[in-house]
């Protein structure tokens, strides 16, 4: 997988920050997207605390390295799926987690026959598109993409 395009992928949905603050959800947060854990430094950090690029490389690393096994957990065939599949379904992972993108069983389906404007159709009627529609409707339509023959 491109982990490079992922990464400007991921930088542009969820920025980049190289401070510590709290999410929309409540939660501190900082990186590239990164929640920060009970355990890590900046979990104990003030709202506003700098952190460094290598930090936030790190960060970005270890999530990454999380959400490329949780990949394999839901598609086992991951590594042969066309690459922008698998940059799609890791970019969704990244912001879902496992047990959410478990749940889109008619999208999971989809994937695995191949069909990816099924793919598409089924992300398209998701509560995740209507929360994050800027970033849903360009990962929909690469994923039609896939289904155009070249």
């Amino acid at each position: 997988m491109n982990i490079a395009k992922l990464r400007a992928d991921l930088e542009l949905d969820e920025g980049i920050s190289h401070v510590v603050y709290v999410d929309h959800l409540g939660l501190k947060t900082c990186g590239i997207g990164h929640l920060c854990l009970e355990g890590e430094p900046e979990y104990d950090m003030e709202v506003g605390t700098a952190i460094s690029d290598d930090r936030v490389q790190i960060l970005f690393e270890r999530d990454l390295d999380m959400v490329r096994l949780d990949c394999l957990k839901l598609y086992p065939n991951f590594d042969s799926l066309p690459e922008d599949a698998k940059l799609i379904i890791a970019n969704m992972m990244f912001n879902l987690g496992l047990p959410r993108l478990s749940g889109f069983k008619l999208m999971k389906a989809a994937v695995d026959a191949g069909d990816w404007e099924e793919a598409a159709n089924q992300m398209e009627s998701s509560k995740w598109y209507r929360q994050v529609i800027n970033r849903a409707e360009r990962l929909c339509n690469r994923m039609r993409l896939l289904a155009v023959p070249t």
